[in-house]
């Protein structure tokens, strides 16, 4: 409940970490907040909704602006901006489709210092950024004093602005497998206004060899109160050709078995938008 006429922060400790160990001392207690873009954080401390003891600023950490794209997937820490992904940092499909997803980020102020790891944390429903995550099978590195621990990101949102983080826990890297050459992606969504929040959206990577469909990744954002992916609908894309009727069938498919009902028709709409874009190189 908001208190009346408060517009500015509850008292708090502000720590500035110049260190990984810096930052899992401060957060050890459990009644600390991180902040790195603060684009959400910040708003709600204002309005006394978030009221943190102790706020820990990770912005004079070096190490946790590094975007590592060597191996088989890319590593992105947590002062890694959501503009960094407007340009050709990350190779391959999976730069393509980050480019496609990070244009619907808000506007060039927010995408400036907001962090593709803070939208991860805060784990609103209608965010782009977790949905990426489930959609491709990344998973998250958690750092604490005991150590990190590794979560899949299938398993890492529980519902709206809910994860399995702790408090004590900083999250400390994403990793994004790549795709294959030639893996064709699409992203499309949905919202009432330029700065929007998503209304709904949608996101496809689909591997096409030999004519069909090898490996389907459909994703959709604001579908549910975590980010949704849709696994019948790439049942159906698996082992047939990106035709038509298959794209026809997917859409179908993801509207009427993994979308929530009042929500079906749009879903199909933008998995096949999607679809198309995908393929058609839109």
């Amino acid at each position: 409940m908001l208190e009346r006429g408060a517009m500015k922060p509850a008292p708090f400790e502000y720590v500035v970490a110049r260190s990984a160990g810096d930052v899992v001392a401060a957060l050890a207690d459990g009644r600390a907040r991180v902040l790195a873009g603060g684009q959400s954080l910040v708003l709600e401390m204002n309005y006394r909704i978030a009221r943190p003891e102790r706020l820990v600023d990770i912005n004079r950490v070096p190490a946790f602006a590094s975007l590592d794209v060597d191996g088989d997937a890319v590593r992105v820490g947590p002062l890694v901006r959501h503009r960094v992904f407007e340009t050709d940092a990350v190779p391959g499909p999976l730069g393509v489709l980050l480019r496609r997803v990070v244009r619907n980020i808000a506007h060039p102020p927010i995408r400036a210092r907001g962090t593709m790891l803070g939208s991860c944390a805060y784990a609103h429903p209608a965010a782009e950024w977790p949905a990426v995550a489930v959609t491709l099978g990344a998973r998250f590195d958690l750092l604490s004093a005991a150590g990190i621990r590794t979560v899949a990101a299938a398993d890492f949102f529980t519902g709206p602005f809910t994860t399995v983080r702790r408090p004590e826990e900083l999250l400390l890297a994403v990793h994004l497998p790549k795709m294959p050459p030639g893996t064709l992606v699409g992203f499309v969504e949905h919202r009432r206004t330029h700065a929007s929040f998503a209304g709904l959206a949608a996101m496809v990577a689909v591997t096409v060899t030999g004519g069909r469909v090898r490996a389907a990744h459909v994703g959709l954002v604001n579908a549910a109160d975590r980010p949704v992916r849709a696994g019948t609908a790439e049942e159906v894309l698996t082992d047939r050709p990106l035709d038509d009727a298959t794209v026809a069938d997917a859409a179908a498919a993801a509207a009427d078995l993994d979308a929530d009902a009042y929500q079906r028709h749009a879903v199909g709409v933008l998995v096949r938008r999607a679809l198309h874009q995908a393929r058609d190189g839109g």
